[in-house]
């Protein structure tokens, strides 16, 4: 087939590179295939799987894909999203060890190789609802965000945030226990750890330089290698461009608007790679404010000034500049689920020009579950477009809605109730 994207995206014609194994640390993922975290809201108020967070991994499991990245799990409950989001602690680890082996034996009996499966570890800060209702915890204020200046108390404080190196250590401990093969500090989509590395106008020890901006995530980081063994995967989910302007924005320079430089980003990299991290997974932007950077819709909120496609070709060439520059780390790309059937082909384009490792799909695998099994067993194929997400960003109306998340196209009979009820009413009370 010809390139659809000539001269924007990498595409090659054989998926075959996708089949093979990566080691990853002392781990081995069986295929190139990721199914990245996406937060299903439908825990249990105590933090445990529910019953639909089982279905969903079990779904994953059976579909074949490599590595599993299992959704955001809070490390304390004040941190939560919202109050069905994960949260592990010593009372509820049997759940989650359930959770695990459920994982593996589904795929096992699937007739797939077992999968890395690594654990999201999350302060949810400015977008904490443990209660349901908003209680944000901020790095600093953000008149991007704020219409009006959140009250001091909301600011987390350099004491507070010296604590939380021990609580993702706490919780990657845990979790090591239940089976996980390694846990994600997460550093994403303006949550604390992210939303810290832009703390340009904070005083103190965690704002202003590089080096106190990236304190919280590099101490978390180690202070969880220190509390697992050595074979235990210690790695982020990190964002390398905000997609806001500075000082509001990583991954920008200053009076540079809103054009990705990644300087400070390759510098994080650096001491990621210095401290013994072996896996990074990419992404970019905030899926609450500019979700057109991280996850590229058809229909949305708004009307992005550009072309879909350009998000996506934005997030494959910074991962891929980053790949290149520290070839010997695994690094996993984002931002796939947008090219539907002709994914795997620009994955694998990618991967075979030295731009990532893995190839990572996030909201396709709410809607396609099995995705991976059609790409292992017809590399030469496009996806199923009839399965496809197709960027409707009815599932982020969902988690806006505070409902459970997911395919209300694709698994309809699950999840059009939950959108009947908790978003058109929403709508119709407008």
């Amino acid at each position: 087939m010809t390139n659809p994207y000539e001269g924007l995206l990498p595409f090659s014609q054989d998926c075959s590179v996708l089949k093979k194994p990566l080691k990853i640390g002392n781990k081995t993922a069986p295929n190139r295939l990721v199914c990245q975290p996406m937060e299903g809201c439908d825990g249990t108020t105590d933090g445990r799987p529910g019953e639909l967070t089982l279905r969903k991994y079990q779904r994953l499991a059976e579909g074949g894909s490599g590595l599993i990245w299992v959704e955001a799990t809070a490390i304390t409950p004040q941190a939560r999203a919202n109050p069905r989001q994960l949260w592990l602690t010593k009372e509820n680890q049997d759940s989650f060890k359930e959770l695990v082996e459920l994982i593996h034996t589904s795929a096992r009996n699937a007739g797939w190789e077992t999968p890395v499966v690594i654990l999201q570890a999350t302060h949810s800060g400015r977008y904490s609802k443990p209660d349901g209702a908003p209680k944000p915890i901020i790095a600093y204020n953000n008149p991007l965000f704020e219409k009006e200046l959140l009250p001091p108390e909301c600011i987390i404080s350099d004491e507070e945030l010296d604590r939380m190196p021990d609580l993702f250590a706490r919780t990657a401990k845990l979790a090591e226990e239940c089976g996980f093969d390694g846990v994600d500090i997460k550093a994403c989509h303006r949550y604390l750890c992210s939303e810290l590395l832009s703390a340009f106008t904070r005083p103190g020890r965690y704002g202003g330089s590089f080096e106190n901006r990236t304190r919280m995530l590099l101490d978390g980081i180690q202070a969880a290698q220190s509390a697992c063994g050595k074979d235990f995967l210690v790695t982020s989910r990190l964002n390398v461009y905000d997609g806001f302007p500075y000082p509001y924005g990583f991954g920008v320079q200053e009076g540079g608007g809103l054009d990705v430089d990644l300087t400070e980003p390759i510098m994080l990299v650096e001491k990621l790679v210095n401290q013994g991290i072996k896996l990074l997974n990419i992404t970019m932007g905030n899926p609450y404010v500019n979700p057109h950077v991280n996850r590229p819709f058809k229909t949305g909120p708004y009307t992005p000034e550009e072309e879909p496609v350009m998000g996506v070709k934005r997030m494959l060439e910074g991962t891929a500049e980053l790949q290149k520059r520290f070839s010997d780390l695994p690094i996993i790309c984002s931002g796939l689920s947008y090219l539907a059937e002709n994914s795997p082909f620009v994955a694998a384009g990618l991967i075979e020009k030295g731009g990532a490792a893995m190839a990572g799909y996030g909201r396709i695998t709410m809607a396609y579950p099995d995705f991976a099994k059609d790409i292992l067993s017809h590399p030469d194929r496009p996806l199923d477009s009839g399965k496809c997400c197709i960027a409707c960003s009815k599932c982020s109306q969902l988690m806006r809605a505070g409902s459970f998340v997911g395919c209300v196209i694709r698994d309809a009979e699950t999840y059009m109730p939950f959108y009947r009820r908790d978003v058109l009413k929403k709508e119709d009370e407008k």
